[in-house]
């Protein structure tokens, strides 16, 4: 709490305690300012996150920039920098429209965020020389920020890419050891969205109802879809198939709204230090039941330090 100067009015100095305003008596509002470095899940991790922090209702403000490529690896994002450095005036340096290094001058920024490629993240030996090699260019560039790695998620359940002798179990635990792994040599730390998705999965209020006992993709007719309310992933969605009709989709890379939700929920645990259970935001498509159940997994995750036991 901030106290006003005591006031002298005789030669005494008698102190007289002034009561604080509400506006003066309130923590003062806390500025974050990330820039992400990542690919499409770094853009699920952000969908929400502003608005969660718009509507925690304390003052707190986000400011955040994104080095977005989709399906970009730490390797391609080294190999970006490199041509930039080279010439940052070629097209081809700067395919964001924009140079890292330009992004890391542009703020004073508190965190900056790496990632690994999904279908790499498993695998240590991608991580490297690319992680140390961007560690130490941002540290160069915005020597006061604090590099932290966003810990991406394992893939759903029933994905297509998911066979015999290879599981969701599989690549949860892989990515969590490489991302530990790096993370450790590099003194970071780790924003753990990987092990919210797995605790959710693991909670008997959420669960892994994948696959779906009875669906079949193959012969399934529009507009029939499985039970989804507790995906974290997009799953299944119809499109149109070009000639007037329908196809079924499938995505079960991608978060979904629930698993959207559930990675900006951590995210503000971890940037904010501060506990989102209560938020009054819910995203379209869940209901304040849901972002409840996923509010406490991502509190018990990051403040609570819940990891799941690796499979």
């Amino acid at each position: 709490m901030r106290h006003l100067p005591c006031l002298t009015i005789t030669a005494c100095s008698v102190a007289i305690a002034l009561p604080l305003t509400a506006a003066e008596n309130a923590p003062p509002a806390k500025t974050v300012r990330v820039l992400a470095v990542g690919n499409s899940f770094s853009a699920n991790a952000l969908r929400y996150l502003p608005e969660i922090v718009k509507q925690a209702g304390n003052g707190q403000q986000l400011i955040v920039d994104h080095e977005c490529i989709g399906g970009c690896s730490l390797q391609r994002h080294w190999a970006n920098v490199e041509a930039f450095e080279k010439d940052p005036n070629a097209p081809a340096s700067k395919p964001t429209g924009k140079g890292l290094r330009e992004r890391l001058q542009a703020n004073r920024w508190d965190y900056v965020t790496l990632q690994q490629y999904s279908m790499e993240s498993g695998r240590p030996e991608t991580y490297r020389p690319y992680a140390d090699h961007l560690y130490a260019y941002i540290k160069k560039y915005a020597p006061q920020a604090e590099v932290v790695f966003h810990e991406t998620w394992a893939y759903r359940a029933d994905d297509p890419g998911f066979r015999t002798g290879f599981t969701q179990n599989d690549m949860y635990r892989q990515l969590r050891q490489a991302y530990g792994g790096v993370a450790k040599d590099l003194g970071c730390r780790i924003i753990p969205v990987g092990d919210a998705f797995r605790n959710a999965e693991r909670d008997p209020a959420w669960g892994n109802p994948f696959p779906v006992p009875g669906f079949v993709p193959a012969s399934a007719v529009f507009p029939a879809l499985p039970d989804q309310r507790r995906s974290l992933h997009a799953g299944f969605s119809w499109g149109d198939d070009g000639k007037g009709g329908h196809q079924l989709h499938y995505d079960g890379h991608h978060a979904g709204t629930a698993g959207e939700y559930l990675a900006a929920a951590v995210w503000y645990e971890f940037l904010f230090k501060d506990n989102v259970i209560g938020n009054p935001f819910v995203p379209p498509g869940l209901t304040a039941a849901d972002t409840a159940v996923l509010q406490r997994i991502a509190h018990q995750t990051v403040s609570g330090g819940e990891r799941p036991p690796l499979p």
